[in-house]
């Protein structure tokens, strides 16, 4: 039986990955047929939608993303890093990208990963903030 965690946890997983196909512009033909609807994914995982979550302070957050399993915590730190990087850049909302650095950077700490790709996008905000 699937818990409600284990569901979330899978839900993360799959925006992650959809972002990351979005972010190095490879977005998957059965992503298109899937419609992956963005906002139903966000209330899905944090019972509300990208406006209250972007409207949020990093430290509020990284609250929420307290409030979970710890074990969980780096799932979530890289889901917001790309969440955070795919809309910033796309919209060129720096506060958005500063949420992505913080996130990508917590991410790394958590998950003891070294991930050059997230490494090279918080260099790249780096420069451009």
């Amino acid at each position: 039986m699937i818990t409600d965690k284990e569901f979330t946890l899978r839900l993360i997983r799959q925006l992650t990955q959809a972002l990351e196909k979005l972010i190095l512009d490879k977005p998957e033909e059965s992503l298109m047929q899937k419609e992956l609807d963005f906002e139903s994914l966000m209330r899905d995982i944090f019972k509300f939608d990208f406006t209250t979550l972007a409207s949020k302070t990093k430290e509020e957050i990284i609250e929420i993303v307290n409030e979970r399993q710890e074990r969980d915590h780096k799932d979530y730190y890289e889901m917001l890093g790309n969440l955070f990087y795919f809309k910033g850049r796309g919209e060129k909302n720096n506060e958005f990208l500063d949420k992505a650095k913080t996130f990508y950077e917590l991410y790394l700490q958590t998950s003891g990963i070294f991930a050059l790709p997230v490494i090279n996008r918080i260099n790249e905000i780096k420069k451009s903030t």
